[in-house]
């Protein structure tokens, strides 16, 4: 768990077409409603399919007046691995400005920072985990289109100081069910109406994405066993 703070800024990386900037926004909705302070800033760059694809999100207990990028995250989390494995990041390498004690989430079945990459990152102190992300939303909602909706789980089990769960769920329940304000850019409006397309009702929708944000959270957050 990270130590606590008052600010947590956050970098999201990945792909486009894989709702980074959805994530963002679902996030930043969720903190808000806890009581706190959140800021997302989206950078798109070429805003087409598989173009690297970074999202901001940051957090406080006060008013916050940072925009753009972020330079120095506390958080790190990694939706393709491609990120990592060709360089497809707008942060070269994409560790850049890591916070010492900070958190590195990557959505990979299996380890793929290179030795050089990894004694660089263990100089901070920084965690690393890999979280089967995309292997969770095809098999507990239907669609690797909802990878965003487990990183969230992932990231929020992995640090509780960042959201809760249960009002991260109540901020993807907003999203899709259309009470969310938020205005999308022409990539994101159409990824929601793909990921729309694939169940016959809004309510399955929904249902799919919560069911796969907590199986998430499960996996980086498993129950306690009593011992013996």
């Amino acid at each position: 768990m990270m130590t606590k703070k008052h600010n947590i800024d956050i970098r999201m990386a990945g792909l486009g077409g894989q709702g980074v900037v959805t994530a963002a926004h679902i996030l930043g909705t969720a903190v808000v409603r806890t009581g706190k302070y959140a800021v997302v800033n989206p950078f798109f760059g070429a805003e087409k399919r598989l173009a690297p694809t970074e999202s901001y999100v940051r957090i406080s207990d006060e008013a916050i007046y940072d925009r753009g990028e972020v330079m120095y995250p506390d958080v790190i989390a990694v939706f393709a691995p491609q990120v990592i494995t060709i360089g497809k990041s707008h942060s070269i390498p994409f560790y850049s400005g890591l916070r010492n004690g900070g958190l590195i989430v990557v959505n990979s079945e299996e380890p793929i920072i290179n030795e050089k990459d990894m004694a660089e990152i263990d100089k901070t102190g920084a965690k690393v985990t890999y979280v089967p992300a995309t292997k969770l939303a095809v098999d507990f909602a239907g669609t690797d289109l909802a990878t965003n909706m487990t990183m969230l789980g992932a990231l929020c089990g992995l640090s509780p100081d960042l959201v809760d769960l249960d009002s991260l769920l109540t901020a993807v329940e907003e999203r899709f069910s259309g009470k969310s304000k938020i205005v999308a850019s022409g990539t994101t409006a159409a990824l929601d109406e793909a990921i729309k397309s694939k169940y016959d009702k809004a309510s399955a929708l929904v249902e799919k994405n919560l069911a796969a944000i907590r199986e998430a959270f499960k996996y980086t957050n498993p129950p306690q066993t009593a011992g013996i």
